[in-house]
């Protein structure tokens, strides 16, 4: 198995925390619509890091 790179490592994290964060918009301050858009980004930044590693791989 290939070892995760920093940036790659970090990625994910911010992936993880962008979904708490349209958690906390869309259940405590019933912001549906900020909710739905901050939640659009890490499908977007997981399919940006696939191509990428698709790429360096190639």
């Amino acid at each position: 198995m290939n070892k995760i790179s920093k940036i790659e490592f970090a990625i994910l994290i911010m992936i993880i925390a962008i979904i708490f964060i349209s958690e906390y918009y869309y259940i405590i301050l019933k912001d549906h619509d900020r909710a739905l858009f901050i939640g659009l980004w890490p499908p977007t930044m997981v399919g940006l890091l696939i191509y990428f590693n698709l790429k360096k791989t190639s």
